[in-house]
């Protein structure tokens, strides 16, 4: 009879694991990660997920969609994470925001975005975003005039600016209006290029050479960022100094960057999705605003343009690539 009740439990608890393991496994949270981009989250953005105890794969998992810089495909892919119910959605840049909090008003969703939030209509109030939506704002489309200058600076004979731009980003009038009035202000003729895929971009810097353009301001865009090194690599070859927002530009063969800390946002966007995976709600995270700035001068890049950089310059990069 022992034997037999033995047999019995034994039986009875291999069921029972499996159902255990199961349950256990449907308990991990679950992000969702929707990019405009084709780029995964960086690795800042795992490390604080891991020092606070998630570890992708292990008690943690995310679901990644990317639209490859198509923007168009944002809603369909913001709506597959809405159905699989995930326990918060990080979106970047803006547009992914903005399509995420179109398919669901329960998800919570953190943001890393260079629009005005407010503007956009994702918060109701910076401080107070009094939703299900929160994150931090880079500040991009702000920074054209201050780039101009550095660019002015730097090649103080420019008088006629390309200005790369996406239309199918909704920060394209935005970007371009602000570049347009900077330049004017600074007696310079800005010349708008779009692209929204690789031959478009190769087509832009075509049209650059054809209208003799001094120098190039790139827009901040998704796609542009996941096409630096083609970016970079087209500016040197054709002779147009340029400058970017991010120092990821400048890294990949960028003549220059400004604008801020992408690293710095992207762990402010960890630490709340941590926030909101441990009970926060978004409506009580104000939205952060970077304040970390960076300028960087890839000092290789201006020698193979035939740009001696003034030292004044050099004194204020933050960092000088050799």
């Amino acid at each position: 009879m022992r034997r037999r009740r033995f047999i019995a439990l034994l039986g009875s608890t291999a069921v029972a694991w499996p159902l255990a393991a199961r349950a256990q496994q449907s308990a991990m949270p679950v992000i969702g990660y929707l990019s405009a981009g084709a780029s995964a989250p960086t690795a800042i953005f795992r490390q604080v997920l891991a020092e606070a105890g998630y570890v992708e794969g292990r008690n943690v998992a995310i679901e990644y969609r990317f639209a490859e810089g198509k923007y168009d495909r944002l809603p369909a892919l913001a709506a597959e994470l809405a159905r699989r119910h995930v326990a918060v959605i990080v979106a970047v840049p803006t547009p992914a925001a903005v399509a995420a909090k179109a398919e669901t008003a329960s998800i919570p969703i953190v943001f890393l975005g260079a629009e005005d939030p407010v503007r956009v209509g994702l918060v109701a109030n910076l401080a107070r975003p009094g939703g299900h939506v929160t994150g931090a704002s880079l500040l991009f489309a702000e920074l054209g005039p201050k780039q101009l200058g550095l660019l002015r600076e730097l090649v103080p004979t420019a008088t006629r600016i390309g200005l790369l731009i996406n239309p199918s980003n909704m920060n394209a009038d935005d970007v371009t209006k602000d570049v347009t009035a900077a330049g004017a202000a600074l007696g310079l003729q800005i010349e708008v290029v779009h692209a929204s895929n690789i031959l478009e971009i190769d087509a832009a810097f075509a049209s650059l050479v054809r209208k003799r353009a001094d120098a190039l301001v790139a827009g901040t865009d998704s796609f542009f960022f996941n096409r630096r090194l083609q970016l970079a690599t087209l500016a040197t070859r054709h002779g147009i100094p340029g400058v970017y927002n991010a120092r990821e530009y400048a890294e990949a063969g960028g003549l220059m960057s400004y604008g801020t800390s992408l690293m710095e946002a992207f762990r402010q966007v960890a630490i709340y999705t941590v926030r909101i995976l441990q009970g926060a709600k978004p409506a009580d995270l104000p939205v952060v605003q970077s304040s970390k700035f960076e300028f960087v001068i890839n000092l290789s890049t201006a020698r193979a343009l035939g740009i001696e950089v003034p030292p004044t310059l050099l004194a204020r990069a933050d960092e000088v690539i050799e």
